[in-house]
């Protein structure tokens, strides 16, 4: 696969406004851990290898373990996720499959019993984000194994800069 073009170079100020968003989910209180964790299940959902290749290295870098980071495809079946961490993963691939489903009542209430309005609001837009980046990465082939994390607090804006 080759890629295709710069989308950031081309169109910079749109992707700057996903970068704004991506900005304000790391700075709504939502824990970084959960954020990386949803960012990688949307990101196997829609098939984008250079967005689960970073939110792999960002997550270890971050200190998630391996163990956690190989079963999130399967993390219904497997212990090691925290009720909360479920219930954002549920929503995750019910807001990123939302043509299929819609966004079924039991996973909203199960989401709501973890997560407060304000919460579940920035968790989607966390989604909603990661699906954004994950349709640019594959429409113009980000080459996947290319990207290299600097510092956990150091902030992107597109996966093409």
């Amino acid at each position: 696969m080759q890629k295709r073009f710069n989308y950031s170079k081309a169109a910079p100020e749109g992707v700057e406004i996903i970068g704004k968003l991506e900005g304000y989910v790391r700075n709504s209180g939502l824990e970084r851990d959960l954020i990386e964790l949803v960012k990688l299940r949307a990101s196997q959902i829609n098939g984008c290898a250079y967005c689960i290749d970073m939110h792999t290295k960002d997550a270890r870098t971050n200190g998630e373990s391996e163990q956690r980071l190989y079963s999130v495809s399967a993390w219904r079946e497997a212990p090691f996720y925290s009720e909360r961490e479920r219930a954002a993963l549920a929503w995750t691939e019910a807001v990123t499959l939302i043509s299929a489903n819609q966004v079924p009542d039991e996973i909203y209430a199960t989401a709501r019993e973890h997560f407060s309005e304000k919460e579940l609001v920035d968790l989607t837009l966390a989604i909603i984000a990661i699906n954004s980046w994950n349709r640019l990465a594959i429409s113009f082939h980000s080459l996947a194994g290319s990207y290299q994390p600097d510092h956990p607090s150091v902030k992107r804006v597109a996966p093409d800069k």
